[in-house]
């Protein structure tokens, strides 16, 4: 079971540890404000702690199951994980803000990574490579050994999944640094994977600040792998922090994803997902849909579409399960409102916004959903993140003109295209600069089997699929001369 909420703990080989320093820090409740919880404070002592760890089992009984037996273990896991969904979902609601709706699917969201990558563990074969006379040469994947990974707040459970897992079905050890903002639920899924059988050390968690904990599990010498979900600031700090000990670095960054609505769309069909994709965990989602682009035929019928949903849209407590809760904190709220400031004195129309509920508390961290239109590709408002439920609309004339504007950004992650035309699109499916393009569809679901990640801000290196083992693996060649 999870510590109590005041205790003091870390989780290193199996067991709950004592922050060296004694320190803690407060968990806001995001729909109250108010503080319900503490976590420890670690330090770069408490890192050194859970590396050393970490190299212990990866030397001992970790490394040496078969890739058979840790699919078998990660499988369990998953068991247990949805065996206790209920209970994972209301601490993950809590601790984040999201309904419980959105956290009960990102419970069943981290077993199928787990199931996923349990099935693909003894799966990740080298090959053999063609070569001279009388020479036999071919290709080993194996762990890197020891890697970190520096977790975000606005889906702890799916990017642990996606991240962790494919690390320990390649047969890594893990060192976890989660956000201060939303780390409970990784702290029972810790105790769930002692509980059916992980071998001490193979997975560790320090719970603190990145300015303090993450920096040092990025900056550690026993680290071999680093997978960081966040900021490109902060990315491009962990990525000089682990060049500092040529640590290789995976890196999913931030987005503006653009969804391209042309009048030959079925439009019926891409109304929930153009709403979907911005407001789901309250638009704090790398991937969010927060640019709408559509022809200039349809621009005022599909506008006038999206304002009468967008004027239906309710965020309240997490617990009251409406179509978005909070924000995760008050800086994130800051934020956002910032951006609508700027909005507003560059004489940005708001075409509709919905609204925050008489049930929320007065300190909780709402924003009801904004849609705006008219917005030049030049301002703050298309070029940033804002990571908050506001959708940015503009009219394009042709395919050229569709392009130039989603492309206009320094970011490349995910882009969405509604067209009927075949041929349309696999012209904007090449032509979109993005790590991934959905045709028709927006996020397929989750797609643990799809390779995520991005190009440009958005960071670099592939998680999800069979890609991300690759990325958790070192290519090592063989070459046997036998004559």
């Amino acid at each position: 079971m999870l510590p109590s909420m005041t205790h003091n703990a870390h989780f290193i080989g199996n067991q709950w540890v004592s922050t060296l320093s004694g320190e803690t820090l407060p968990v806001l409740n995001p729909s109250s404000g108010e503080i319900f919880a503490r976590i420890a404070r670690g330090n770069r002592a408490d890192i050194d702690a859970a590396v050393a760890t970490a190299r212990q089992a990866f030397a001992g009984p970790w490394g040496r199951l078969s890739a058979l037996e840790r699919g078998r273990l990660l499988a369990r896991w998953a068991e247990a994980i949805l065996a206790n969904q209920d209970e994972l979902a209301g601490i993950e609601s809590t601790d984040t803000g999201k309904p419980l709706k959105q956290a009960r699917a990102d419970v069943v969201a981290l077993a199928r990574y787990f199931e996923f990558y349990g099935g693909a563990a003894d799966k990740l074969h080298g090959q053999t490579i063609p070569y001279q006379e009388g020479y036999t040469v071919l290709t080993i994947r194996e762990p890197h050994g020891v890697t970190g990974h520096i977790i975000p707040w606005n889906y702890p459970m799916q990017i642990f999944g996606r991240s962790v897992g494919a690390a320990l079905a390649a047969g890594n050890a893990c060192v976890v640094k989660p956000a201060e903002d939303g780390c409970l639920s990784l702290l029972r899924v810790a105790a769930l994977a002692a509980e059916v059988g992980f071998p001490a050390g193979a997975l560790n968690i320090v719970t603190g600040l990145g300015a303090e904990a993450g920096q040092a599990l990025a900056e550690h010498p026993g680290i071999d792998h680093i997978s960081f979900t966040g900021s490109p600031d902060t990315g491009k700090r962990v990525a000089i922090a682990g060049a500092s000990h040529h640590c290789p670095v995976t890196l999913e960054l931030g987005g503006k994803s653009p969804q391209l609505v042309f009048a030959d769309a079925d439009l019926d069909a891409a109304m929930p997902m153009l709403v979907g994709a911005i407001i789901q965990n309250a638009g704090q989602t790398c991937s969010a849909g927060s640019r709408v682009l559509i022809e200039r035929a349809i621009y005022e019928p599909l506008l006038e579409r999206l304002a009468q949903r967008f004027s239906q849209l309710r965020a309240g407590p997490a617990d009251l399960d409406l179509d978005l809760g909070p924000l995760v904190n008050r800086k994130q709220q800051q934020r956002v409102w910032d951006f609508l400031s700027d909005a507003q004195a560059d004489g940005i129309p708001i075409v509709a916004q919905g609204e925050v509920v008489d049930e929320a508390p007065a300190k909780g961290y709402y924003q009801a959903p904004v849609l705006l239109r008219d917005v030049p590709p030049a301002s703050r408002l298309w070029q940033d993140e804002v990571f908050g439920p506001v959708l940015s609309a503009a009219a394009f004339d042709d395919e050229d003109e569709a392009v130039a504007l989603a492309n206009g950004t320094p970011y490349g992650l995910v882009a969405g295209v509604w067209t009927r035309d075949g041929a349309r699109q696999f012209r904007m499916a090449r032509r979109l600069e993005a790590g991934q393009v959905f045709i028709n569809n927006y996020g397929a679901g989750g797609g643990v089997e799809l390779p995520f990640g991005g190009v440009r801000h958005s960071g670099h290196g592939r998680e999800k699929g069979f890609e991300a083992l690759y990325g958790f693996t070192r290519l090592k060649t063989v070459a046997l001369r036998h004559g």
